[in-house]
């Protein structure tokens, strides 16, 4: 008998990569250890590693070390190493805007001219290329290629022929010129490369530059949401005021929420009353009303009066905390479409490596000059680097999901993409996500709501709460009730201002049943009946516009609801709903999906309690309102952090703008490399060129990732 073993899982911060193929790379050594399911993102630099309890972190970290990179536990804060690549770059662009006109412009190429272009070119393809250089050799020394290999190589190559035209051949010669062509070499006699190998280096540098600060551009809503929260509080301990680090916050503390102020953490208001800005985590620009009772968010600002607050969660349990576990996991993760340039770019590199000798070969064997083959090889070399490929899915899901978090949406991970472009119908639970969850008075006035009020004011239920709420609004303050008695299920009875007063269900009250959309209170006093009242669960003011957007977006809504047929039609036309399945019991709404599904249909879910969770989580894709349960948020493959259905139609459109983003970059990112291939094995593209067109791909992806930051 075997017994299954218990997995734990990590993030490791990996160090050393530069492309696409040293994160496949790495992926692959830890997948090859027993019970390692490994996921490494390029564009984060992270791995997320679930393992056997029988190994540790260390031994996943030699695992990774072994493979010739670094891996470590995350800092709060990581190192931004765009300056370091900024002084190479600037350093290398100095020296080689020089040096390239030297070459391009016979006319300026004095005697001596090819020496001052060797040393121009030294420093930036020994210390400029040294990160190159570097990876290119850990990759040699594992018996491995990467796209580093591929630059090492085209720049190692260009200097080598130089050096050896200069020492050796014709080119060191007092008085020698060389021409210049933007298609091949355009040369004849011994050639100088001295320009296209410092070229290459710095359009190279510069792509990396560019992109490293795109991926740190990219981050920054994850960063900026990590950063919200509060990092002092003000608790009561004993009577007095203490102001403490937050970490220090237990839950039960009750501490003060002054106006202007951070809320410490996830807490009920337990005095004072103030409206709070929920802009940062909900995107939401209206302040809520928050009084003793209700429920408030970590990070979020109250803007009113002063509130005392008793903590409900706090540090990694909170509402924050798990937003960003949420955004993290989702930029981390891979779609599936990333998995196939992932298994392309593995193979890529020694295809291109084989491309470029076999390129060589050719044009020796057709007669062609040495110039021209090693000039064509070293362009397939270059012009290969599929460094625009790596880039296209991360860079997208980074900004798509970082946008989305500062909207309120939160991605659970990037397979969930793919489903938001086959589903056909959102079903829609009523309670608290077409509808407020909130009891109204919808009909009914006069002595018989002044009457009821004041008998219902003594009960808790929410449907006597309406009743009360209501009359106190109109009347006022209510008389008072003596001799109360409830019977659950049926109604309340009791002496108001010397009348015998009865509320509740027809049969109770000896009324007459009527149908109605809501629920129906009837009201008698002194054994005879007055009159009845209507409470009912209005829809949200936002709920029949976000319908109209699930529309336009393809979606057949569904209302589904636990309330008779009659409430839930009502509901349904107030939001323009065609399609009503009503009376659902909550173990019921499984089964509603499941009939759905089997009809073909695919099926999004919105929901907000504990009974929507098994349905959530059936559902091709689950949307949870983020005011609603644990459960339900669990459940979910989207989280709407505000209880507005609009959002809804926001994140379904997010995501699937967000997947043709993906889809865009990776058909440029092959489209570049299969045109442009055939170019530079003909010989009609100077090396030179062919770096900078390796670089412009690769900022044209990061660039269109980039305009996710401006959806609406």
């Amino acid at each position: 008998m075997t017994t299954a073993r218990s997995a734990e899982s990590v993030e490791l911060a990996i160090g050393g990569m530069t492309c696409a193929s040293c994160a496949a790379r790495v992926e692959r050594k830890l997948n090859k250890v027993g019970g390692v399911t490994a996921t490494v993102n390029y564009a984060t630099e992270k791995a997320l590693v679930s393992y056997p309890s029988e190994l540790s972190v260390d031994d996943l970290r030699a695992v990774v070390e072994a493979a010739g990179y670094s891996a470590r536990l995350p800092e709060p804060e990581e190192p931004d190493e765009t300056p370091t690549l900024r002084k190479r770059l600037l350093l290398s662009a100095a020296l080689t805007l020089p040096l390239i006109a030297l070459a391009m412009v016979p006319a300026w190429q004095f005697d001596y001219w090819q020496w001052v272009s060797l040393a121009l070119a030294a420093p930036v393809v020994t210390w400029g290329a040294w990160p190159f250089h570097r990876a290119a050799a850990v990759n040699l020394r594992h018996v491995t290629a990467t796209m580093d290999t591929l630059i090492s190589l085209g720049v190692v190559a260009s200097v080598a022929w130089s050096l050896y035209a200069l020492f050796f051949g014709m080119a060191g010669e007092i008085g020698m010129r060389h021409g210049f062509e933007l298609i091949g070499s355009g040369t004849a006699g011994d050639s100088l490369y001295f320009e296209v190998a410092a070229a290459v280096t710095t359009f190279i540098l510069a792509g990396r530059y560019f992109e490293a600060r795109s991926k740190r551009r990219a981050g920054a809503a994850l960063r900026a949401l990590m950063d919200l929260g509060a990092k002092d509080v003000t608790v009561l301990r004993d009577g007095e005021e203490q102001l403490i680090p937050v970490e220090k916050l237990q839950v039960e503390d009750v501490f003060v929420a002054r106006p202007g102020e951070k809320i410490a953490t996830d807490g009920v208001v337990t005095e004072g009353s103030s409206a709070v800005d929920t802009s940062m985590l909900t995107g939401e620009s209206v302040p809520v009303e928050a009084g003793p009772g209700d429920a408030v968010t970590g990070a979020t600002v109250n803007v009113g009066g002063r509130l005392l607050v008793r903590a409900t969660r706090v540090g990694a349990d909170t509402r924050l905390a798990q937003m960003a576990r949420l955004v993290e996991a989702a930029q981390t993760g891979k779609a599936e479409v990333q998995r196939l340039a992932d298994r392309v770019s593995a193979v890529f590199v020694p295809v291109v490596v084989f491309a470029a000798l076999a390129t060589l070969v050719v044009w020796l064997a057709t007669g062609g000059s040495p110039e021209k083959a090693f000039t064509a090889a070293v362009a397939v070399l270059i012009i290969a680097c599929p460094c625009a490929l790596g880039l296209a899915t991360p860079t997208a899901l980074l900004v798509g999901t970082g946008r989305g978090a500062q909207l309120g949406i939160l991605i659970k991970g990037p397979e969930v993409l793919e489903s938001t472009r086959r589903v056909d119908t959102v079903v829609l639970d009523k309670t608290g996500t077409v509808t407020t969850g909130r009891m109204t008075l919808v009909d009914g006035d006069g002595e018989v709501l002044r009457l009821a009020g004041a008998l219902e004011a003594a009960s808790e239920h929410p449907v006597a709460r309406a009743v009360a709420d209501a009359a106190r609004e109109r009347f006022g303050t209510l008389p008072a009730v003596t001799d109360f008695r409830s019977t659950a299920g049926l109604g309340v009875r009791g002496v108001v201002e010397g009348h015998d007063v009865v509320a509740g269900r027809a049969e109770f009250v000896g009324a007459t049943n009527a149908g109605s959309a809501g629920t129906v209170v009837h009201v008698a006093w002194d054994g005879e009946v007055r009159g009845r009242l209507v409470v009912a669960d209005t829809i949200k003011p936002t709920s029949a516009q976000a319908v109209a957007e699930l529309r336009e977006l393809g979606l057949k809504p569904v209302l589904l609801t636990g309330d008779n047929a009659g409430a839930a039609r009502a509901i349904a036309a107030e939001a323009g709903i065609g399609e009503v399945i009503a009376e659902v019991l909550p173990e019921g709404k499984l089964d509603v999906v499941k009939r759905l599904q089997a009809e073909g249909r695919v099926v999004a879910m919105v929901g907000d309690g504990v009974n929507d969770a098994a349905a959530l989580a059936q559902a091709d894709l689950g949307l949870a309102m983020g005011t609603g349960t644990d459960a339900a948020i669990e459940a979910s493959d989207l989280t709407l952090v505000r209880g507005d259905l609009r959002v809804a139609a926001d994140a379904i459109r997010l995501a699937r703008r967000t997947l043709a983003t993906i889809k865009g970059n990776l058909f440029w990112a092959f489209a570049y490399n299969v045109a442009a291939l055939p170019l530079a094995a003909l010989g009609l593209l100077n090396p030179m060129i062919a770096g900078a067109a390796m670089a412009c791909s690769s900022a044209f992806v990061v660039s269109n990732s980039l305009r996710l930051r401006r959806f609406r």
